[in-house]
């Protein structure tokens, strides 16, 4: 079982470090969790989810993010990558040129040692094996990266490389953002197919619907840079009825 442990985090822009957006949050996921942050706009999900991933946009001024109990703060991003940390975009970048085959196989013989070289049968039949799985047509692959793609495309895309590259932990940014029901159920049915023992979850939503498909085992919501309230899947359908208003109402009565 690995672990992944936020404490106290209080994140700024590195541009403008007197701004600050993470303001002393806590959180410990371990594998075979799925844990959502809900909040409004512009409450520090998506950069708390940067944040781990190594962005440099952003600057931990205090507290520590530990994976297995082992501070990744100094690590790159491509470190912690390989370390077990996954980042589904909230919009997934286009890179043309390049087939979703070659980008995948690229990722993993990126993770092996000097002078290793992947074993092209063994990729392509565990791709093959992954995509069964997702229920994408084979074909997919020969397609350059996120060019030209839908909404549900990209998305469908994000969960292959996640299925390829078996990260311990997943963060999920806004992954519903701007996607159809449709599309919406493709992601669903991906996350829920990954989903074990073996992989983490950290879903970032502003929406309950989402929670309809993938239904967490843990609801946090997060207020001005902080989660200030925890539960199950039912304080997700509480927030869908009050609103985040009856969250900030609650704060001021506190």
């Amino acid at each position: 079982m690995h672990s992944l442990e936020i404490k106290d985090l209080h994140v700024s822009l590195t541009e403008s470090p007197e701004k600050a957006i993470v303001k002393g949050l806590s959180l410990a996921i371990k594998t075979g969790e799925v844990h959502a942050i809900m909040g409004p706009n512009g409450t520090g999900k998506s950069t708390l989810a940067k944040v781990i991933a190594g962005h440099p946009d952003y600057t931990v001024t205090s507290g520590d993010v530990l994976l297995d109990g082992k501070s990744i703060h100094e690590m790159e991003a491509d470190e912690r990558a390989r370390a077990g940390l996954f980042l589904a975009f909230q919009y997934p970048s286009e890179v043309p040129g390049v087939s979703i085959a070659n980008f995948l196989r690229a990722a993993l013989q990126a993770r092996l040692g000097e002078g290793e070289e992947l074993d092209a049968t063994a990729y392509y039949k565990k791709l093959y094996s992954k995509m069964d799985l997702l229920k994408i047509d084979r074909k997919f692959t020969s397609r350059a990266v996120n060019e030209g793609f839908s909404g549900g495309e990209k998305k469908r895309c994000e969960i292959l490389q996640m299925a390829m590259l078996e990260p311990a932990f997943a963060l999920m940014d806004e992954t519903d953002s701007g996607l159809d029901i449709d599309a919406l159920r493709i992601v669903a049915d991906g996350v829920n197919a990954l989903r074990g023992e073996n992989l983490g979850v950290l879903l970032i939503t502003h929406y309950q619907r989402l929670l309809n498909y993938i239904v967490p085992d843990f609801v946090h919501v997060m207020y001005d840079g902080r989660i200030v309230k925890s539960g199950n899947k039912d304080l997700a359908l509480e927030l869908e009825a009050k609103g985040y208003d009856w969250v900030k109402k609650e704060l001021v009565h506190a």
